[in-house]
């Protein structure tokens, strides 16, 4: 199936590993060009070389108000056009409700929330018809998930904002929507399953509940997220896709 992403130019941020770099990495092997963002210049390129010459790696931080301008000049300077972002951060802290800090809420709020309302803003006043805003968020949008009391706070405030973004720009052919990763095998899982003090059992007991009974792997998160992103699945906006092996609960 042709996705009709040759020479289409995204920005992922995010994305120098993980699911982020998964999916720039869906993108370029279906002819896509990729502007990607890491924390430092020396992840940035590293990740943007192992990709090939269709990706610049950028650094940049998601709670920099200078981010998205940066990035979308960087966009057209090396490829001359724009055509959908993905924004996709690091998860926030884990924690309760009792032991979260005030630090640790409002660090997440400029870089989970604020920064991605802030980089959604500016690819939809620069994007043309037939653009494209995805965010990463997770499955906390429906579910809350235990010991990540701040992603459950912020998460279902982002789908609410990409719903209400997909409203207003839809009139001008611009998609935007959220792909929910569920236990995807990425260094972040495995992070979460050794705060249990158990990671093998862990694994095993999340495993278990979920009825393909397995973590995904990012590769798969990757091509569902590069699919959504391009212009086959032009007529897929608003929605939020979980991709988790079947964990979610409801329809």
């Amino acid at each position: 199936m042709d996705l009709g992403l040759t020479d289409r130019t995204y920005l992922v941020t995010g994305a120098t590993r993980g699911l982020g770099f998964a999916t720039a990495r869906a993108l370029v092997d279906d002819g896509a060009n990729v502007v990607i963002s890491g924390r430092t210049e020396e992840s940035a390129a590293e990740a943007a070389a192992s990709l090939g010459e269709r990706a610049l790696g950028v650094a940049a931080d998601n709670a920099a108000a200078d981010t998205p301008a940066r990035l979308v000049a960087a966009a057209r300077e090396r490829f001359g056009r724009l055509d959908g972002v993905l924004i996709s951060v690091g998860g926030p802290p884990p924690g309760t409700a009792a032991d979260n800090t005030d630090e640790q809420w409002q660090a997440a709020f400029e870089s989970v929330f604020l920064g991605a309302v802030r980089l959604a803003r500016t690819a939809a006043a620069e994007l043309d018809e037939g653009g494209v805003i995805g965010f990463v968020l997770s499955g906390s949008v429906y579910e809350p998930i235990t010991g990540l009391t701040v992603s459950n706070g912020l998460r279902p405030g982002l789908a609410g904002f990409a719903k209400s973004l997909a409203n207003e720009v839809g009139p001008r052919g611009i998609r935007v929507l959220g792909v929910l990763p569920g236990r995807i095998a990425t260094d972040r899982m495995t992070q979460l399953d050794a705060l249990s003090g158990d990671p093998e059992g862990s694994r095993a007991r999340n495993s278990a509940a979920i009825p393909l009974g397995r973590y995904g792997t990012p590769a798969e998160f990757g091509r569902v997220a590069a699919f959504l992103l391009s212009p086959a699945a032009s007529y897929v906006t608003g929605v939020m896709v979980p991709v988790d092996g079947g964990a979610r609960h409801g329809f």
